[in-house]
This record gives C-alpha cells, sequence and structure tokens, in this order.
C-alpha cells in the first residue's frame, strides 16, 4: 500500500545493499517512480514491475541549476495533486546536499499536501569510512559549485572541509583556483570517488593537480584537511575574548575603547611606513597589530552590550554591496570619475534616509582627527566628486602661484599664518591632482631629510668634528654626498 501525498525517498550513495529496509518495502508497494536522475546504480535493481520516469531531460533542456530545480519541484507538486499521490526519488539522503526536497516539501505544506520522508544513507558516511576519519566535531560540508563561483574560500581555514559535487574536471579546477587564494599549490588534499560503491577509490595528491584527475565524475568530492591552526578570524576572535576573560591578561582587561584609540592610530602608521619602505614582512605583522586593535575594540563593544563582531562585518558587507551597484547590481558605470559621482549620490540618499541630509553635508563625514594634509585632500576629493573642481591642471597650478604671491605681500603674523595655510591648500590639491597622497609624499619627504641628515651626523663623527662646528658648506657638500647616494 501506498500513502496520499508525496513520499520523498532516499536511494542511498549507490551500492544496492545501501538501500534501506524500508526504501525496498516501499518501492515494492507502488506502481510508479519519479527520479531526479536515472544515472544511480541502484536503479538497475529496482522490482521490475516498477514504471519508472525521470528528471534527465530537465537538465538537458534548462541553462541552469535553479531553472532545473523549479521545474522538477513544480512537476513534483502538480503530479501529487493530479493523482494523488506520487513518489519521488534522490540520490543518497533527501537533505543532504538535495535542493529539490526543502522546497517541495515547504511548498506542499502550503498547499496542505501530505509529505512522508523515507531516508537514505547520504553520501557522507561512506566518503568519510573511505577516508577514514571521524569529521565530529569541526569540519564543514561546501557546495562545489557554490565554493567555485567564489574569489575567496567561504569556511574558516583552520578546519577540514568536505567539497561534495565535483562532478566534472572544469568544476574542479574553479574550486582549486578559489582555494588557491589561501591554500598553497602544494597542499596535499585527498579526492574520494565514487564512495560506496564497487568503483570507491581515495586519491591522495597536491591541491593543484585535483583538476588533472582522470577519474572525476557524478560521485567525487574532495577532502580538504585544515590550512595550519590559528589561521581563521574566528580562532582569532576567540583568542581576543579570551585575554578580557576574568582568567585572561590583567593589561588587556584594563583596556578601553578610548585607550585603544591612539594605539590604533601608532598602529595604522606603521603600516603606512612598511608600505613606504615596501617592506612585505613588516607589512603583515602591521596587518595583524592592526587587526588585533579593531578585535579588541569589537570585543570591548560586545561586552559593553553596544554592537559584537559579526555586525561590524555585517554593516560594511551591506554598505560595499550598496556602494557598487555598478558590481553588485545593474547600473552601468564606465570609468572612476563616474564611480565617485554616484558614490556620492547614494550618500546623499543614506543621509536623507536617515534623516541627517540637511544636517549634514558632503564633508561633515571627514574625521577631524585626521592629520590636516589627509583631511585637506579628502575635503578636495569629495568636493571634485561632485564637480567642484578645475576644469584643467593648469588652474590648479596657477592658484599655487597666486597664492605664494599673497604670502609674499603678507605682512603681520596674523596673515602670514593665513596665507601659508592658503598656500599648503593649494599645494595639496596640486599633489591630488597629480594622483599623489599628499600625506604620504611629506612622509617619505620626512624620511628622506632624516636619512640625509644622519650622514651629516655620521660623517662628522668620522671628521672628529661635532656637528655644530661644521660651516654651512661643508653640511651642503655632504648634504648632497647623501643625496646622490640616496639616488
Amino acid at each position: 500500500m501506498f500513502e496520499q501525498g508525496i513520499t520523498i525517498l532516499g536511494l542511498g550513495p549507490g551500492a544496492p545493499e545501501m538501500l534501506t529496509l524500508q526504501a525496498w518495502r516501499h518501492l515494492q508497494s507502488i506502481p510508479e517512480i519519479y527520479l531526479r536522475t536515472r544515472a544511480h546504480p541502484v536503479v538497475a535493481g529496482f522490482p521490475s514491475t516498477l514504471q519508472v520516469h525521470s528528471f534527465d531531460e530537465v537538465y538537458e533542456q534548462s541553462n541552469n541549476f535553479s531553472e532545473v530545480y523549479r521545474t522538477i519541484v513544480e512537476r513534483v507538486l502538480e503530479e501529487a495533486q493530479r493523482n494523488g499521490t506520487v513518489t519521488y526519488a534522490v540520490p543518497g539522503h533527501p537533505f543532504v546536499a538535495e535542493a529539490t526536497v526543502p522546497e517541495i516539501v515547504r511548498r506542499a505544506r502550503e498547499l496542505h499536501i501530505p509529505v512522508r520522508v523515507i531516508e537514505g544513507v547520504s553520501f557522507l558516511e561512506p566518503v568519510f569510512t573511505a577516508l577514514e576519519i571521524d569529521p565530529f566535531p569541526r569540519a564543514v560540508l561546501v557546495d562545489a559549485l557554490e565554493l567555485g563561483a567564489l574569489h575567496v574560500p567561504n569556511f574558516p581555514t583552520d578546519v577540514p572541509a568536505l567539497i561534495a559535487q565535483i562532478y566534472s574536471r572544469q568544476i574542479a579546477s574553479e574550486v582549486k583556483l578559489t582555494l588557491n587564494a589561501f591554500y598553497p599549490d602544494e597542499f596535499r588534499v585527498r579526492l574520494v570517488h565514487a564512495a560506496g560503491t564497487p568503483q570507491q577509490k581515495v586519491e591522495d595528491l597536491a591541491l593543484y593537480e585535483i583538476d588533472r584527475s582522470p577519474h572525476i565524475g557524478l560521485l567525487t568530492a574532495l577532502y580538504l584537511p585544515p590550512l595550519d591552526e590559528a589561521t581563521s578570524m574566528e580562532a582569532f576572535l576567540e583568542i581576543v575574548a579570551h585575554l578580557r576573560a576574568p582568567d585572561g591578561c590583567p593589561w588587556d582587561r584594563e583596556q578601553t575603547l578610548q585607550s585603544l584609540g591612539p594605539m590604533l592610530l601608532e598602529e595604522t602608521y606603521e603600516v603606512l611606513e612598511a608600505l613606504d619602505q615596501e617592506h612585505v614582512e613588516n607589512l603583515q605583522e602591521e596587518l595583524g597589530d592592526v587587526l588585533l586593535l579593531i578585535s579588541m575594540l569589537s570585543q570591548i563593544a560586545s561586552e559593553e552590550g553596544y554592537f559584537a563582531f559579526p555586525q561590524v562585518v555585517q554593516g560594511i558587507h551591506r554598505k560595499i554591496v550598496r556602494r557598487h551597484p555598478h558590481v553588485f547590481g545593474d547600473v552601468d558605470l564606465k570609468d572612476s570619475r563616474g564611480v565617485l559621482r554616484n558614490w556620492e549620490k547614494l550618500k546623499e540618499a543614506e543621509r536623507k534616509e536617515n534623516g541627517t541630509a540637511e544636517q549634514k553635508g558632503i564633508l561633515d563625514g571627514v574625521s577631524k582627527a585626521l592629520p590636516s594634509l589627509v583631511r585637506a585632500q579628502e575635503y578636495q576629493s569629495r568636493a571634485a566628486h561632485v564637480g567642484f573642481d578645475w576644469s584643467d591642471i593648469q588652474g590648479v597650478r596657477e592658484k599655487v602661484m597666486e597664492e605664494w604671491e599673497e604670502l609674499r605681500q603678507a605682512n603681520s603674523p596674523e596673515e602670514i599664518e593665513k596665507e601659508v595655510g592658503d598656500l599648503l591648500f593649494a599645494v595639496v590639491n596640486l599633489s591630488r591632482w597629480y594622483k599623489v597622497d599628499a600625506e604620504t609624499a611629506l612622509r617619505k619627504a620626512n624620511e628622506r631629510f632624516m636619512a640625509r641628515f644622519k650622514h651629516i651626523e655620521q660623517e662628522a663623527r668620522v671628521m672628529g668634528k661635532p656637528l655644530a662646528d661644521l660651516t654651512m658648506d661643508e653640511m651642503e657638500n655632504l648634504w648632497q654626498q647623501a643625496k646622490r647616494r640616496g639616488k
């Protein structure tokens, strides 16, 4: 006997002996069955009286999997409504890596159609048996199709991952490219083919080799061991939380949102210094220091009930997506100038939505804590985004000379201070037009000055003279010597 409504049946991972007794009894009791695909070894052993239909032609006629799954769901529901009953069978377990079943169950509930699920062994059990490992407690399950469409892996790198549905070399190649963002080419991985069938095979190979395997097929999965300990953001956040815990570090527990502010500024300048020196190892370390402070600030905010780290990530995630409709939407922008103009329009719309448009202008969002050169350049850039700018660089050059002349004619200390400020502001604008960051340019000039002056000090010691006893000509000669060495 078969029941009214929809029966969803799991066919197991492949080997006929892994079909459950409940599933086999149901197959013997029904006149017909609908399969998501005939490409399953168990199908050949179905009762001879069973009429078999499949949705394989839907795969051939559709352009993408989403369309395939929608069509299958609709047809299963239609069959249930027309005949009062239908059995729909899928490979493995109905709720493991099976997109159609959850949607059928959801839609059937809305339509008041009874649903019965006959479970099956999923592909997971034979895969982990083949690997001889226990996935508990931290392994993650990843869809190869989704992973291959990304630019970076979407799971923590310090946990093992099982990547399913690597059914072709092309999918394997796409997965490999995504994983290469974090995992090196030589990283050792394992491909599991046809787990739970007589054709089962496990390959141990380097990551770069996975798309070269001749054994890839419909039942292929990739096992990815952990990259290393302490390589995920989640693990790092646990370290930071531990520092702040009662059994953590007394110094870290004393820190506040306010006390960490100056440290964040200092560490940010150390990142800039590493960038100026093009010192990659230092840059990696300094970025870690900044990340520590960002994580610590988020942890303290969480403890005080303001927000937690996920809200920080979610906020910037949504802002980036919202402000890049030309990347994540259908807005067509041809160049960076168009992007910046649209950026300001979006921020103006946000201000209106938040009820702050009348109180705040486009310059109000620039932090007054920024160094003056940085703030000047940001003011000029934001004004330029809405069209308040010179038409060409000649006008900028003339403005610099105009401000220089006004400085020359200034008499009082107040006038001199004002004109020096105007001249500096004009020079920052000139820097912007040359696509040079004014703060970086001045910082590098400071470094050059320090290096050259140290050369003068060193040569004075070699000469056995106090620095103050050198004549201006001697200092100038040593300065030029240092300048030539620098070049």
